[in-house]
């Protein structure tokens, strides 16, 4: 959200009127090369009708940041590996891999089936300039820091060593060899995320600055390509016929059109144009006893972003009373109300276990739960702290329907509690919202992640000091070291690696430079003949390579 809210980083970010459903069937077969072998009886058209609420920013896998980019890309673009129906890597344009004994060096043997969608094959020279791209400074790739665990790519990044200087080679056409500069467990699984896709330099180059913005600027090598795009109204995935694996593909074609308003995407479900639909708090009553109703939670958790520049915001006491004024509960329960829950944390729960085999939310607990009383005593302390009675600040929110109404109910609870506050509301179309971000031209921002790794670092170093998803202006030295630690010296130690991420996550909330609301549950209508759809809990949200209509 998306990342992909983040890496997946980011996820991912937006929220979305069609949101991805647990898929699995079990009249399906695995194949050995990371295809399922699906044998649906095709009753129907294989064509595909859904919604989205949002605008592709951008199918340059480079440049790429949130949520509907990396859903989209992970359709109609293919890594080293790709997730599976289970959620685990399993190959795409690598057949196999090997680890050197040192846990350093990974040698991809690359299939030599796979071509691009305009018949060139995909070789180890487009992951190489693929990578070499993200990592350019003068790309200005927000997600560069994902690759920092390859050898010299920070200080590729940062301008002091050439690209050609990165730790990736083709040793051939289809040999990939990758060396890092400390062992990484989860290394595979990082390579599933979309700034890891391939990239065809003469094509990408070709194109210039519009490359990934247009169908026919993009060059794919995935199950489907983008056969049409029409900004702000919706885009058509078409099965596509290089893909090294159409024989597992069903799906001729998948119809989305970008709807924001909730009531019209339900009305488009009940009058069967559309095959799913996300449904809004109103709706869920009406549809819970629906035998196509769905529940399910997510691990992606909204927040209210703060930018510590501000002059009321850069006061920590300020910072808390706002976490803290706001009723989650009634939010969850009554404007959501689709199976999220209260967040009092960063990293979800049930994401991920330790090396003891605890969740890292059993073990961290709720670090800031909603207390009215204190949250006023806190707001007093910091007008006092500042000078001033007044304050005025701006809340800078999506354009959806459900985002209007949570902005609403925010301003509602902020200015009811915290006596002096005035809270403007700033609603902005998806990638407006996030350009305003990234130049930290906001005061507060209602905004999420979805995890790009499974792994707490997913949502853990967003916050270290100039990380390009940071974008609220905190920094601390402290915070820093802990993640720097984690990801490099206590690599050796997994448990002593864990409990740093453990202390990390303690520190950030006792300076609060982000109000975290809920992790977010979807609930959801999904006609009974599709079949297949599989959600992802990082990455792209959602695969439709095994999804048919039977």
């Amino acid at each position: 959200m998306k990342k992909k809210l983040s890496l997946f980083l980011v996820l991912l970010l937006a929220v979305s009127t069609f949101l991805a459903a647990c898929g699995g069937n079990n009249d399906t077969a695995k194949d050995n090369n990371g295809g399922t072998a699906n044998k649906p009886t095709e009753k129907k058209e294989q064509v595909l009708n859904l919604l989205e609420s949002q605008e592709i920013p951008s199918l340059d896998s480079a440049l790429a940041t949130d949520q509907v980019s990396f859903i989209v890309l992970n359709n109609v673009m293919e890594g080293l590996y790709r997730l599976g129906k289970d959620n685990k890597p399993v190959p795409g344009v690598a057949e196999s891999y090997e680890v050197s004994q040192d846990g350093k060096v990974y040698t991809f043997k690359l299939r030599k089936d796979a071509k691009w969608s305009n018949g060139d094959p995909v070789t180890a020279h487009d992951f190489v300039f693929a990578w070499r791209r993200v990592l350019d400074p003068k790309t200005a790739s927000e997600y560069a820091y994902i690759m920092y665990d390859i050898k010299n790519a920070e200080e590729v990044n940062q301008g002091k060593l050439p690209v050609d200087q990165l730790g990736v080679k083709a040793v051939d056409d289809y040999t990939l060899q990758v060396e890092l500069k400390n062992p990484v467990p989860y290394f595979v699984s990082l390579t599933v995320f979309g700034s890891f896709m391939p990239q065809n330099e003469k094509f990408v180059k070709s194109q210039g600055e519009k490359y990934g913005l247009e169908a026919n600027t993009t060059l794919y090598n995935g199950p489907f390509v983008l056969s049409d795009w029409k900004h702000e109204q919706g885009w058509t995935y078409k099965k596509n016929p290089n893909y090294w694996d159409k024989d597992n593909v069903k799906l001729e074609t998948i119809n989305v059109k970008v709807v924001k308003d909730t009531a019209t995407a339900v009305n488009l479900y009940e009058t069967k144009k559309v095959d799913r639909v996300g449904l809004a708090a109103e709706f869920v009553d009406k549809y819970k006893n629906d035998k196509n109703f769905h529940t399910e939670l997510e691990p992606s958790i909204f927040w209210l972003r703060m930018n510590t520049k501000n002059e009321l915001l850069k006061n920590v006491n300020a910072r808390k009373a706002i976490a803290m004024a706001i009723d989650k509960q009634a939010l969850v329960d009554t404007l959501l109300n689709n199976g999220t829950v209260v967040a009092n944390y960063l990293v979800p729960k049930d994401f991920v276990t330790g090396p003891n085999g605890k969740d890292f939310r059993d073990e961290n607990g709720d670090l800031m739960k909603t207390d009215i009383n204190e949250a006023k005593k806190l707001w007093e302390q910091a007008k006092k702290e500042l000078g001033k009675d007044k304050f005025t600040v701006e809340l800078l929110n999506y354009d959806t329907d459900v985002a209007k109404k949570v902005g609403e109910y925010l301003k509602e609870q902020l200015e009811k509690n915290l006596p002096g506050l005035t809270v403007n509301i700033k609603q902005q179309p998806f990638k407006q919202k996030l350009e305003l971000e990234s130049k930290m031209q906001y005061d507060l921002s209602y905004s999420g992640w979805g995890p790009d790794y499974q792994d707490p670092m997913t949502f853990i170093d967003l916050w270290v000091t100039n990380s390009p998803h940071n974008q609220t202006g905190w920094s601390n030295p402290e915070y820093d070291k802990l993640v720097k630690d984690a990801k490099t010296t206590l690599l050796s130690d997994l448990q002593a690696r864990w409990d740093a991420m453990l202390k990390a996550e303690k520190l950030l909330f006792e300076e609060m430079p982000i109000a975290p609301l809920y992790q977010r549950g979807t609930a959801y209508l999904q006609r009974e003949y599709v079949k297949d759809i599989v959600s992802h809990p990082f990455g792209g949200d959602y695969s439709y390579k095994w999804a048919y209509i039977e």
